[in-house]
């Protein structure tokens, strides 16, 4: 299971990349949310980020699970190189930006990751985890794994949405891959 971190308050707004921004009140209660639609199910494991925000989001859920919360740099954000901090409406004007968005295949970003790499990092982690692991996330970061297990060009990687505080779930299986089970899903 793949969840991203709830909200703080950059979103939509900053790339936030690596910062270290905290979730804010709407963040801690769509966090809370996430915990409430996993009370029921078995968690083996709660993998996270790095980030605060993305961390925070985890230990909500393992609070309710009386699991601990294990870091993970493969689930890290991408390193956005110099555009991290950079708000929304200034990286438009951004020829490089828009390639970024039209080329994730073969775009990279000015002095950080490119997508396949990024990419490749999370899903060796997450081939590897056992049943009943949430790894908690990004936005971008999750996209890439459905993108993987979907078999879709890292191109395509903005047509579908990955919301704060989602769910998405996938069936690996060694010999066939995986299968998205579910995408993009809500608490509340």
């Amino acid at each position: 299971m793949l969840a991203r971190h709830g909200s703080h308050d950059e979103v939509g707004l900053v790339l936030s990349g690596r910062s270290e921004i905290p979730l804010n009140q709407a963040g801690r209660g769509e966090a809370e949310q996430l915990a409430e639609k996993l009370r029921q199910v078995p968690l083996a494991a709660i993998h996270s980020s790095p980030r605060r925000r993305a961390w925070e989001t985890a230990a909500i859920v393992a609070a309710r699970h009386d699991l601990s919360v294990t870091v993970v740099d493969a689930l890290d954000e991408i390193d956005f190189g110099e555009w991290t901090g950079s708000r929304f409406d200034a990286l438009a004007a951004d020829p490089r930006w828009t390639l970024w968005n039209d080329a994730r295949a073969s775009a990279r970003t000015p002095g950080g990751e490119d997508m396949a790499g990024v990419v490749g990092r999370a899903v060796d982690h997450i081939a590897g985890v056992p049943d009943g692991t949430l790894c908690v996330s990004h936005c971008d970061i999750i996209r890439g794994v459905v993108a993987h297990y979907l078999g879709l060009d890292l191109d395509r990687l903005l047509a579908f949405d990955v919301d704060p505080a989602s769910l998405t779930t996938l069936a690996l299986h060694s010999s066939s891959g995986g299968r998205v089970v579910a995408l993009n899903e809500r608490a509340a």
